[in-house]
């Protein structure tokens, strides 16, 4: 406040001085201009909030609430003079156009005293000397901000000194303080300019593709390489940028910028009663974080095994307590179970993750993928139903695509029994097709880690194996998203880019553990393809909705056609064939 004060207090002064009004006859009225815009500077200051701590000192916020009451004040002080003399108007008035002119000189004053007094604190607020020098690559909101974090967190082990972009148009700019050197390209440069010992990568809807090409950039020149949360984290509130952590195999290969059409989701989703099956899985459980944001009436996960129950719902609901009606006990094999509760909570979506995955161990027992791939889909498909669920999302593979395994077989009668029940209800059932997703439990990565860990050789089926690959985020957006524009019968097949070589997943995350590991290779098992495929004979690669899902269709089985040798195929080894008895 006095800070203001002073301000108009100079800026009438030395604008009357400018225009040669302080002399004995005009003294008064300048003297009593000072008066007046001083006592409104307060008024208005105190009105507006400038002086209650309202906003963040040196804040853009705090100048548009500074410009707005010095502006108040210069047209109170020009409109002064101009009313009839009265006990609130001094007797000596001052020009009306004093005021206006000093007005900018005044805002100019109190804005500047404030860049010096954040300008300061900041300064303050600098990491230490002995903090790590670092280049950030990516200028936008995101690595604006966390820019600016670093440089105002004194106990931050990191200190940008240059920054990175592609875009040339941003080349020479200044954010807090710190250059825009140039692009990718520039990151062996500016290393050797400025000793800088780490890259962060500041740019939250990075593809695999860049984050693949820094990778390497910087391991050629030893730079450690961090990156922010991927962006799901971000928007969900799990994390912050300030939660930088070292890039994972699941970054370089699978992580994918995926465009959400949020409304056409909330139209299906929201006041819905929805219901997921296999909610304990690595697929179902994200899925039902993802869909809780789109505030369902009702949420039910429905599981038989109750430990990954409790994980799921401590993750939701802060408490792992499984008394409340969110968690359901039930295995899809059960039909009689399952009818009771689909009737007893009348779910209007369901989405259908429960299933049993591993190939070659369904190799060795297919009858258990006949039991739960097939039959359990179909149980889940009468009892959906028997209540006329509205949408029904069957999360089907890529090895459902010209099947050659247990596992495929399986999967696609489902997509097959799925088509069946849109034909019969006219209800909007259909599948979700994609292959192999990052982290999820019993998956390649988590083994492969655990393989690292314990200085074991990586197990690999063939040097030229490829797969596709997906972080499980990513998957659940284009699956919820599919769930909104499917229609009945079809199967959506998501685009998970590129197939990547799994030998290539392998010795990169080698390279990022820094172990000594060997690779082995096992050769292909049985059922097991050399490189997947995530269209069928057939199926066009058709996207009349979203770039990342074409549609196929499927053509529709009923129940009553059913043959177990479709999937019972090949016989299974001796060790688990029936003994004959006497």
């Amino acid at each position: 406040m006095t800070v203001d004060a002073l301000a108009w207090s100079a800026a009438i002064t030395s604008t009357a001085l400018l225009v040669g009004l302080v002399e004995p006859e005009t003294g008064t009225g300048v003297a009593s201009a000072v008066l007046f815009t001083v006592v409104a500077q307060l008024v208005a200051g105190l009105a507006i909030g400038l002086y209650r701590r309202r906003w963040l000192p040196g804040s853009l916020a705090e100048a548009h609430g500074l410009v707005a009451s010095a502006l108040i004040v210069g047209v109170a002080a020009s409109v002064v003079p101009l009313v009839p003399p009265g006990p609130a108007i001094p007797t000596s008035a001052w020009p009306p156009s004093l005021p206006l002119v000093a007005f900018p000189v005044a805002a100019l004053i109190m804005a500047g005293t404030r860049t010096l007094v954040r300008g300061r604190v900041e300064r303050a607020l600098r990491p230490r000397p002995d903090a790590a020098p670092t280049l950030v690559f990516g200028t936008g909101v995101l690595g604006e901000h966390l820019v600016r974090q670093l440089l105002t967190d004194p106990t931050s082990p990191l200190r940008p000194v240059e920054l990175l972009d592609d875009d040339p148009t941003r080349r020479g700019l200044r954010i807090a303080g710190i250059t825009i050197a140039g692009g990718r390209d520039e990151l062996a440069d500016a290393a050797r300019r400025t000793g800088a010992e780490t890259l962060v990568l500041a740019v939250a809807r990075a593809d695999a593709a860049l984050v693949r090409d820094l990778t390497e950039r910087a391991s050629a020149i030893g730079l450690r390489i961090l990156t922010v949360p991927p962006l799901d984290d971000l928007l969900t509130g799990g994390s912050s940028t300030s939660d930088l952590r070292d890039v994972s195999v699941e970054d370089i290969v699978g992580r994918r910028p995926v465009d959400t059409d949020v409304e056409s989701i909330a139209d299906y989703v929201r006041g819905r009663r929805v219901l997921v099956t296999g909610a304990g899985g690595s697929i179902g459980s994200e899925l039902c974080r993802q869909l809780s944001r789109f505030a369902p009436a009702e949420l039910m996960m429905l599981d038989r095994d109750e430990t990954a129950l409790q994980s799921v719902q401590v993750t939701l609901s802060g408490h792992g307590l499984l008394d409340t009606r969110d968690v359901v006990l039930a295995d899809i094999r059960d039909a009689t179970a399952l009818t009771t509760i689909f009737r007893a909570r009348r779910p209007e979506v369901v989405f259908h993750a429960a299933a049993l995955k591993h190939l070659p161990m369904l190799e060795q027992y297919p009858a258990e993928a006949w039991q739960t791939n097939v039959m359990g889909t179909l149980n889940v498909l009468e009892a959906a139903a028997a209540v006329d669920v509205e949408t029904f999302v069957n999360i089907s593979t890529d090895k459902a695509a010209n099947p050659t395994s247990v596992l495929g077989r399986s999967k696609r009668l489902a997509e097959r029994l799925t088509a069946g029940a849109a034909e019969k209800s006219g209800r909007r059932y259909l599948s979700v097709r994609f292959g192999n997703v990052l982290g999820s439990r019993g998956s390649m990565v988590p083994l492969f880690r655990d393989l690292i860990a314990t200085g074991r050789p990586l197990t690999v089926t063939h040097p030229d194996a490829t797969r596709f690959f997906m972080t499980i985020p990513e998957a659940c957006h284009l699956v919820i998203q599919a769930g909104a524009i499917g229609g009945p019968g079809e199967a959506l097949i998501l685009d998970m880019g590129e197939p990547v070589k799994i030998l290539d997943v392998a010795e990169r995350m080698i390279a990022l553990s820094g172990r000594d590991v060997d690779v082995v290779f096992t050769g292909l098992r049985p059922g097991e393809k050399l490189h997947e495929e995530l269209n069928g004979v057939g199926e066009d690669d058709v996207r009349p909705v979203h770039p990342l899902i074409s549609h196929a269709t499927v053509p529709p089985l009923d129940a009553s056609d059913l043959d177990v040798d479709a999937v019972l195929t090949d016989p299974p080894p001796e060790a688990f064939r029936p003994v004959a008895t006497t």
